[in-house]
C-alpha cells in the first residue's frame, strides 16, 4: 500500500533540498516565522536605525526607474527597459535570498535546525499580517473620531483619492485593502516561501513591490510596468484563491458571518473586479460580511468604474472594518493550520 504523505502531495516542496534543507524544516521555519511576525510584526525601533529590506527594494526599483522611464523613449523601449529592470531585480533579490540561505546552513553544518531561528527572522520582516491588521484598525479608530481623521489615515494605506472618500468609501477602501493585501503581504509570501524557500520568498517581495510601485494604469507607469505587472498576476494567482478560501473557513470561526455566502459570492463575483486576483479575496469578504465591495472608486489621474461585489450594503462603517478584522483573525487561524497540519504530517 501506498503511504500518502504532504511531500507526496506536494512534490515540488522537494525543490527545498537545493536550499541546502528539507520540506519539514522550511515549513517548520515558515511555522516559526509567520509566529514572530504575529507576535511583533516590524519592530519601530529596530526599522528607525536600519532600513526595512522592502524599503531597500523600493529604493533600487525607484533608481533604476528614474534613469530608464523616459517619457521621450517610445512605448515599446519603455516596456523592454521596464520589463528587463524588473527581471534584474527580482533575479537579484532571489540571489540574496539564496546567499543568506547558503550562509546560514553551511554556519549550521550537519545541525541544519541552527538555521532555523536566523532564516525565520529574516522571513518575518517579509510578512505584514500583524501589521496589515493593525493598519485597518488604526483605520477603524481614526474614522470613529471623525471623516477627516479617517481619510489622513487611510491616505497611508490606499493609493485613492482621500477627499473624494466619505465614511462608507473610506470604510470599503479599509476593508479592500485588508482583503487584497492578506493574499500579497501574507498568503503569497509564505505560499513561496513553502515552495522555493528563502530565495523565493526574496523574488516575490521584490516582484510585489515592482507592482506597488510602477504597476499602475497611468501615463507614467502604463508602459514601463506592464511586465512588472503581469509578472506579479502569475506570481499571485494560485496565492489569491487559496487566500479567498481562507477567508470563506473564516467565516465559521465568525458568528455574524456566512460561510456559504462568502463561496457563493466568491465564485460568482471574483471575475468582476479589473484584477484577475483581487476579486477572490473581495467578493469573499463581501459575501461572508453581507457587505457590497469595489464598484466604482477615484485615484489620482484616472476613475475605475467597476462593479459591485456582493449583494450586501456600501453603506459601511467604521463597525464593519472591525467585524472584517474579525474574519481576517478567522482567516489566519485556517492559514496557520493548513501548515501546522502539512509540517505534522511529513
Amino acid at each position: 500500500m501506498t503511504t500518502v504523505t504532504a511531500a507526496s502531495i506536494f512534490p515540488i516542496m522537494l525543490i527545498s533540498d537545493l536550499f541546502f534543507t528539507t520540506p519539514s524544516l522550511v515549513l517548520l521555519t515558515v511555522l516559526l516565522a509567520l509566529a514572530l511576525d504575529a507576535l511583533l510584526g516590524d519592530p519601530d525601533w529596530l526599522y528607525r536605525h536600519i532600513p526595512h529590506p522592502v524599503v531597500l527594494i523600493g529604493n533600487l526599483i525607484s533608481l533604476g526607474e528614474k534613469r530608464l522611464n523616459s517619457e521621450n523613449a517610445g512605448r515599446l523601449t519603455r516596456i523592454v527597459l521596464g520589463g528587463l529592470w524588473s527581471l534584474l531585480v527580482i533575479a537579484l533579490a532571489a540571489g540574496i535570498g539564496y546567499g543568506l540561505t547558503a550562509v546560514l546552513h553551511l554556519a549550521s553544518g550537519e545541525a541544519q535546525w541552527l538555521a532555523l531561528i536566523p532564516e525565520a527572522l529574516i522571513a518575518s520582516s517579509l510578512l505584514a499580517y500583524r501589521g496589515l491588521g493593525k493598519a485597518v484598525l488604526f483605520v477603524a479608530t481614526e474614522l470613529g473620531k471623525g471623516l477627516p481623521e479617517g481619510r489622513i489615515a487611510i491616505s497611508h494605506l490606499v493609493g485613492r483619492d482621500p477627499e473624494s472618500l466619505d465614511e462608507a468609501g473610506v470604510s470599503r477602501a479599509a476593508i479592500e485593502s485588508m482583503a487584497e493585501n492578506y493574499s500579497d503581504g501574507v498568503v503569497a509570501p509564505l505560499f513561496w516561501f513553502v515552495l522555493l524557500g528563502l530565495p523565493g520568498l526574496c523574488a516575490y517581495k521584490a516582484i510585489n513591490t515592482l507592482d506597488s510601485m510602477i504597476g499602475h494604469r497611468n501615463d507614467r507607469y502604463e508602459a514601463f510596468g506592464k511586465v512588472a505587472a503581469r509578472i506579479d498576476d502569475l506570481a499571485n494567482l494560485v496565492p489569491a484563491r487559496i487566500a479567498g478560501l481562507f477567508y470563506v473557513l473564516g467565516a465559521l470561526l465568525v458568528p455574524s458571518a456566512s460561510a456559504g455566502k462568502a463561496l457563493g459570492t466568491m465564485l460568482r463575483d471574483a471575475g468582476k473586479h479589473r484584477s484577475p486576483n483581487a476579486g477572490w479575496q473581495e467578493a469573499a469578504v463581501a459575501g461572508a460580511l453581507d457587505f457590497a465591495l469595489a464598484g466604482p472608486r477615484k485615484y489620482p489621474g484616472y476613475t475605475v468604474d467597476d462593479p459591485y461585489m456582493g449583494n450586501g450594503t456600501p453603506l459601511l462603517n467604521a463597525r464593519d472594518i472591525k467585524r472584517a478584522l474579525q474574519l481576517y483573525l478567522g482567516a489566519g487561524f485556517w492559514m496557520s493550520f493548513t501548515l501546522l497540519s502539512l509540517w505534522a504530517s511529513l
